[in-house]
């Protein structure tokens, strides 16, 4: 044998025993399940977890919210830095919203969402839809949820946009446990039941 092809056929050799083990085929290396989200206080904007959120986001660090408008309409932001990690807003027909005006915002949502292939939500969580938008002037906040639902014999609506969403996350179904959790929770504020 000449020397060049008995060095080839050690290195083969060499490269085969490297690669094989006692023990038949690696086994691949298991990834735990995502963490679960849990409804828990304290609250961000009142609606959601704070908890809950960090896990969603990855975000650490102090957070402080800021607050504006009232019960009816009015939006909520944490923390306080641009663009805004999380940003809730609620709407409520009365007190100068027309039932117009909320189907139209509503309306205009679902168009911008079924454009980046929107999923919608559960019926029990109303009219809605979760999305991750991409290339989009909105793009600083692109994991979006919207729902409009009944609460105490009115249609409500309420947004949750997030900045960014962890890796390893499924955000839309996050998105929509977040939904679950702030619907509950505004009926639980603003002393209505959702789904009525």
């Amino acid at each position: 044998m000449k020397p060049h092809r008995l060095w080839a056929t050690l290195i083969a050799l060499a490269f085969c025993a490297l690669a094989c083990t006692a023990g038949g085929a690696p086994t691949p290396t298991s990834v735990p399940p995502p963490t679960p989200i849990a409804d828990a206080a304290p609250y961000l904007c009142e609606l959601v977890p704070e908890q809950a959120f960090r896990v969603v986001s990855g975000t650490t660090g102090a957070l402080a919210e800021t607050t504006t408008g009232t019960g009816t309409s009015g939006e909520c932001w944490a923390p306080d830095t641009n663009p805004h990690p999380l940003e809730v807003s609620w709407l409520q027909v009365g007190d100068g919203t027309t039932q117009e005006h909320l189907d139209f915002l509503m309306n205009d949502r679902r168009r911008l969402y079924s454009r980046y292939d929107g999923v919608k939500l559960p019926a029990d969580l109303g009219d809605g839809m979760a999305v991750r938008l991409t290339n989009t002037v909105l793009a600083d906040q692109p994991y979006r949820v919207s729902a409009k639902f009944r609460c105490g014999g009115k249609d409500r609506l309420v947004d949750i946009y997030l900045a960014r969403v962890a890796a390893g996350r499924d955000g839309i179904k996050d998105l929509t446990a977040l939904m679950r959790i702030a619907q509950k929770r505004y009926g639980g504020v603003y002393r209505c039941t959702p789904g009525e």
